[in-house]
């Protein structure tokens, strides 16, 4: 494989490759040079100081995938700022929620947010809103400001970070602050040198990106690609088709993924997918949600031993990685950690022996905190120093981890710890279930019991009998106490833009909705 060019800065890669593509946008088609973009991220910095930001200070965006968004990220990454990346269909309330918890300076807005006309009423007053138009023919003011500005490197470039916040699937979202990096602004950002390294990413690189950029890991590998020198080709909108056809139209090397879109394109047509080639393909990365062991299998099947496993979280406390031939090896197992130790502890936070599932944390070496809840950061760490995502899982003989479930979604029926995930794992592989969330709710007698909302595939009749099969199957596979007491069957699942189920969601409207038909 490729080892990672010396390239480590995007302003590196416009002197070396200043016509070389930086972002091939599609399906717009837009295109932008790594000149044109270490010029726009310069005009973008200016404008930044115009409007008084200086270093340690924050600014927010909510712009869809495309190059505005690359543009304010470099220009925040070397002007010493935080930045912080918004959900494109967050309401008018969210936005402003997460505006003013980070206390951000500036939210520039995509002008086709319907969201707009709510906000200035909604903000504080000293985050001032700028509308982004990525029309040429129609400039925002965004766009107008930065026009006015020098495409000179500002005169005093600084290092910046993401201040990002975590989905909010157990409350309220969260921001995560760490202290701003103590280093030139040109010189490697250790962890998209980590990215680099893990994926093999460098300067003859080409990264298509699925996902919105908003979220933690696809900004992350916007970072690290275009600070390798790579091309990255950025899906304006995810489309299984599509993709496929990205893959083979631009030589894509690599590519970031989440399980929901490998179902979606398992699930097309035959003659669509005996077209694709993916003959330069050799990284297929995934993360962000756990990969049930056939849909896994399936992807290997089709596109071979390039699919490379990531388990991390936006609070960037540790990550494990594992490859495709490891896996094989270890099906269902996410990797070993990087750089950083991996520990499974019990609830006096004592070390567990291998097999046995606990909390997973990090020996994590860097500052961290949850910004404005020091209590949620005390949570997250262990008497010994270590932190947690708050996951449960187990390491094996080897030292390979693998994952059980959340701590917030664990089941405790009759005193006993039943991990939802276990049993979501045993649905799925049922061919009548496309997908499928399993939860506790409140019984009188246990104090909860398991209930699952399953969305059936194509064709098959949800009625008595179906809920009888899926009941009988789980307790084939696990047993009565693995078993949903409760089913309820549902055409679609809400879920995130990345694809993730909303449970929580789902767990509300399964209490709320005395009236659906539930089996059991």
């Amino acid at each position: 494989m490729h080892e990672p060019a010396t390239i480590h800065h995007a302003t590196q890669a416009a002197c070396r490759w200043p016509d070389k593509p930086a972002l091939i946008c599609t399906p717009s088609g837009r295109r932008c040079s790594y000149a044109e973009l270490d010029a726009a991220a310069n005009q973008a910095a200016h404008a930044l100081g115009q409007l008084g930001l200086a270093p340690g200070d924050g600014i927010a965006f909510c712009l869809p995938n495309g190059v505005a968004f690359a543009v304010l990220m470099l220009a925040a990454l070397r002007t010493g700022l935080y930045y912080t990346p918004l959900p494109t269909k967050a309401s008018a309330a969210d936005i402003a929620y997460i505006c003013n918890d980070a206390g951000a300076r500036l939210l520039v807005l995509d002008a086709a947010s319907g969201a707009h006309a709510e906000l200035p009423a909604l903000l504080a007053p000293e985050c001032p809103l700028i509308i982004s138009q990525a029309d040429p023919t129609q400039p925002g003011a965004w766009e107008k400001l930065l026009a006015q500005q020098p495409a000179t490197t500002p005169t005093d470039p600084r290092p910046g970070i993401e201040m990002v916040y975590s989905s909010g699937s157990t409350g309220k979202p969260k921001g995560v602050r760490k202290a701003l990096p103590v280093r030139n602004w040109t010189d490697a950002d250790p962890r998209n040198a980590a990215i680099a390294s893990a994926a093999h990413l460098g300067d003859d690189s080409v990264y298509l990106s699925t996902s919105p950029l908003y979220h933690s890991a696809p900004h992350r590998y916007l970072s690290a690609s275009l600070n390798a020198g790579a091309t990255v080709v950025v899906m304006e909108r995810f489309d299984a088709q599509a993709s496929l056809e990205c893959i083979d139209r631009y030589d894509c090397t690599h590519s970031l993924w989440v399980p929901t879109m490998f179902h979606r394109l398992l699930k097309l047509d035959p003659s669509v997918r005996q077209r694709y080639r993916g003959e330069r393909h050799r990284v297929a990365i995934h993360g962000a949600a756990p990969c049930p062991v056939p849909l896994k299998r399936a992807m290997i099947d089709w596109w071979g031993p390039i699919l490379v496993e990531y388990y991390s979280g936006s609070e960037g406390l540790g990550s494990t990685t594992i490859d495709s031939r490891e896996w094989l090896a270890h099906p269902g197992s996410v990797g070993k950690p990087r750089q950083v130790a991996v520990h499974v502890l019990d609830e006096q936070f004592q070390p567990l022996p291998p097999g046995e599932v606990g909390t997973i944390f990090f020996d994590a070496p860097s500052a961290f905190s949850y910004w404005r809840d020091d209590e949620k950061t005390r949570g997250a760490t262990s008497p010994q120093g270590w932190k947690t995502y708050g996951d449960i899982g187990y390491l094996d003989e080897e030292g390979y981890l693998y994952l059980t479930d959340r701590r917030s979604f664990t089941v405790i029926s009759g005193g006993v710890n039943i991990y939802p995930q276990e049993i979501e794992n045993t649905l799925l592989a049922h061919p009548d279930v496309e997908d499928v969330a399993v939860f506790g709710v409140p019984d009188e007698d246990l104090g909860e019991k398991l209930a699952a909302v399953i969305q059936l595939s194509a064709g098959v009749t949800a009625n008595a009998a179906t809920a009888l099969a899926m009941q009988a199957h789980c307790r084939a596979a696990g047993g009565s106490i693995k078993t949903p007491k409760l089913i309820r069957f549902c055409p679609e699942f809400p879920r995130t833009d990345s694809g993730k189920v909303q449970k929580a969601r789902l767990r509300a409207q399964f209490l709320q909705e005395h009236d659906a038909p539930t089996f059991g």
